[in-house]
């Protein structure tokens, strides 16, 4: 039936058929032969407009003049139900929507939420029972504090602040943040950037007037940007805003412009403080633990110079004892053999000789340390060594009137 209807509302319409736009088929007197071809007549175009809808809903055409139509009560109905299932299956196809990937579609009845949809195809129903938006909830969304796209372009009614000892600090900070819930991000908030920027200005003024301006400006902006973003999370989830923080950027922290240069000289002379402080400090790490090693070291020598003379002092007290001993049982072989051992630690420490004779009052002088340095140089071991002054012989005399003095003296202490 649905086809046959529409073959007929083709034939009715088509553009290609002649008599369209000249009426139902009753030839009016402009169409007779002979009559001038001119452009049809308005009352005409009506006339065959309606002539056509009424065959479309089953009416039949009478003829005569008025072109009167008699309906059809079976084709009205055919063509009415086929308007209305179009105009419904339009109606139903407007439901149809797609959601891209990183996106979430929020679905809502007469205006109050519904629920949730994720990416891909997605159908409600049609308006005005349901209407959607979508939100990009994977979108990293920034607001700016203190300036506007650049820091050069600073807006000082957000970057002044008062700190906890009462000086005004400039500061300029950007807030980055992603959508963790996007029907809260629609219905519980009016004004959404407005808010996470008035939450940010507000979280960053409460942290800088609990801090000192020093903190500020220098060892404390990573733990003044931890603090705003602590601070921002839970303001924004007291209020169920639907955000997540993600990075706050302290982008500049200074001191007012006015006062900049005055601020500068005085952190110069902070820092040439801390620069003479650290090689006063660099110095004394070098003397000290040099001083430390060289009394160390004296304390050391000391102990050991006290340990040797003692440790002498009772080796010669026991060789005292012994000598002692020996020279109770023989006297006189001790005391020649104190003798000889005296003379020899003393002729072995010289070099010189003073030889008394009994001839006359002349002294005789040996040369030993040129003899022996004369036998040393010598390449031949047995070769007889140059006089110096004195014949061989004469120095074996010598030694031998040495060694009848030191038995005269042996002899004269031995009788008293």
């Amino acid at each position: 039936m649905v086809v046959s209807i529409l073959k007929k509302m083709g034939a009715i319409f088509s553009l290609n058929d002649p008599k369209w736009g000249k009426g139902s088929g009753n030839e009016s007197d402009g169409n007779k032969p002979g009559a001038p071809n001119g452009p049809p007549d308005l009352e005409d175009l009506w006339r065959d407009f309606n002539q056509k809808l009424n065959t479309l809903f089953g009416g039949k055409g009478t003829g005569g003049s008025g072109g009167g139509l008699s309906p059809d009560s079976n084709g009205a109905k055919l063509g009415a139900w086929l308007i209305v299932v179009i105009v419904v299956f339009l109606w139903l196809v407007s439901g149809c929507f797609v959601v891209q990937e990183g996106q979430t579609g929020v679905v809502m009845t007469f205006g109050k939420y519904s629920h949730d949809t994720p990416s891909g195809f997605n159908w409600r129903f049609p308006y005005p029972i349901q209407s959607h938006e979508i939100v990009n909830v994977s979108q990293v969304r920034t607001v700016e504090v203190g300036y506007s796209a650049n820091i050069k372009n600073k807006q000082p009614k957000e970057a002044l602040m008062l700190t906890d000892d009462e000086n005004i600090i400039d500061i300029q900070f950007a807030v980055q943040y992603k959508l963790k819930n996007a029907a809260d991000w629609i219905f519980n908030n009016r004004d959404q950037d407005s808010t996470i920027k008035q939450v940010a200005e507000t979280s960053i003024r409460e942290v800088v007037g609990r801090n000192k301006m020093d903190f500020v400006l220098y060892e404390g902006r990573e733990k003044v940007a931890f603090d705003v973003f602590q601070l921002m999370q839970q303001i924004l989830d007291r209020y169920h805003a639907g955000v997540q923080v993600t990075n706050v950027t302290m982008q500049g922290v200074q001191p007012p412009e006015q006062v900049q240069a005055a601020f500068d000289d005085a952190v110069k002379a902070g820092q040439d403080m801390e620069r003479q402080k650290n090689e006063g400090q660099a110095y004394a790490n070098d003397v000290i633990p040099k001083a430390r090693g060289a009394a160390a070291r004296m304390q050391e020598q000391s102990q050991a110079y006290q340990a040797s003379v003692i440790a002498n002092a009772e080796g010669n007290a026991s060789r005292f004892k012994q000598v002692l001993d020996e020279y109770q049982k023989a006297p006189a072989v001790t005391r020649d053999r104190m003798y000889l051992e005296t003379m020899q630690q003393i002729f072995t420490n010289t070099t010189k000789m003073m030889v008394d004779t009994k001839n006359g009052n002349n002294m005789i002088y040996l040369p030993l340390d040129k003899i022996i340095g004369q036998t040393l140089s010598s390449d031949s071991a047995v070769s007889q060594p140059k006089s110096v002054g004195i014949p061989p012989a004469q120095e074996v005399n010598n030694a031998n009137e040495l060694l009848r003095t030191r038995d005269s003296h042996s002899r004269d202490r031995e009788g008293r």
